[in-house]
């Protein structure tokens, strides 16, 4: 049974993944109903930057923004996340996740931001092997919690002016979680090489249960029968620290959420910054204009790259359907 998988991109990695769940996947009971699973599955993606699908079903880039923009608030709160990931709801006790991921990535134990104990350590020892964040506690199973991470560790690995990165994860959900973990992970790579000054290397993730929910598997199916999708990257970052960009980008998101109309171009001069403010911007834009295909044509007019541009066009279409459908909610 094949259990490793390589390719340029996400969509390449994905492609071949799914047919294989589908052929040789085992059933087993999960928490939230029957799976098929591979044990023991090792990705690897070439291009890193390919990090976002382009097929019509899998691309999620507004969505997964929103999750990694959660994970670097050190936010645990469900009110952030859920206007992007309305999922998290059945998981939330008390307005809270209890497994997720800023807290401990920036606050560990109290005090301990992994973030800039990485920086520091491969600042110091670029060939360091102990270049490790950890997310999973052993906390986590000592005591009952509603939902715990589902990744483990994240290992940064410079060589030779080149950043990789390898991730593990205890389970990952191959049809909803695995496109979010991707762009997620990567670009916190990306950030990191930036920060340290290296360029963007290979990416690695390692799942002790790689599974699809039997609910799920005529999408998954659907997507395969797309047929192999082509490599598209999205642009390198600028160079510079974009952690220290963080902040700004919180308080761009707080004020699009609160229905403030802004210009991307006005708020930073960056073409590559500029465009993450527009996917926000129509991601937000459904919720408080009134003529939401008008806002998104003339969001799509004003990317400085192109790579984007399916995406917004990708909402105009499921607006158009939702309507027809009687539901104004489009994710």
């Amino acid at each position: 049974m094949k259990t490793e998988f390589t390719g340029d991109s996400l969509d390449a990695v994905l492609f071949d993944l799914y047919r294989i769940i589908e052929s040789d996947g085992r059933q087993n009971a999960g928490s939230r109903g029957g799976t098929r699973e591979l044990l023991g599955v090792a990705l690897r993606i070439l291009k890193p930057r390919a990090r976002l699908s382009i097929s019509e079903n899998r691309g999620k880039p507004f969505s997964a923004l929103g999750e990694l923009l959660w994970y670097l608030s050190g936010f645990d709160t469900l009110d952030f996340i859920s206007p992007y990931v309305p999922r998290y709801k059945d998981d939330a006790v008390n307005g809270i996740l209890e497994g997720a991921y800023g807290p401990r990535l920036l606050n560990l134990r109290d005090n301990i931001n992994q973030f800039d104990s990485i920086h520091k350590l491969l600042t110091e020892k670029p060939a360091s092997r102990r270049a490790v964040i950890q997310l999973f506690n052993a906390e986590d199973i000592a005591t009952t919690h509603k939902e715990i991470p589902c990744t483990t560790t994240m290992q940064f690995h410079l060589r030779n002016g080149v950043l990789h990165m390898s991730v593990t994860m205890r389970s990952n959900d191959a049809y909803w979680g695995l496109p979010h973990d991707v762009f997620c992970f990567t670009m916190i790579q990306e950030m990191m090489a930036r920060r340290l000054g290296a360029e963007m290397g290979e990416y690695y993730q390692y799942v002790g249960s790689m599974h699809v929910y039997e609910t799920y598997v005529d999408d998954m199916k659907e997507y395969v029968a797309e047929g192999f999708q082509q490599t598209r990257e999205m642009p390198p970052m600028p160079e510079g620290n974009p952690f220290e960009l963080v902040g700004w980008l919180l308080e761009i998101e707080g004020r699009l959420r609160a229905g403030e109309e802004i210009s991307a171009a006005q708020e930073t001069g960056d073409p590559y910054w500029a465009d993450i403010v527009r996917l926000l911007q129509a991601f937000w834009a459904r919720k408080w204009v009134r003529d939401y295909p008008t806002r998104l044509t003339a969001l799509r007019g004003e990317l400085a790259c192109k790579t984007y541009d399916p995406y917004l066009e990708g909402r105009l279409h499921l607006k158009s359907r939702a309507t027809k459908a009687g539901d104004a909610q489009v994710d």
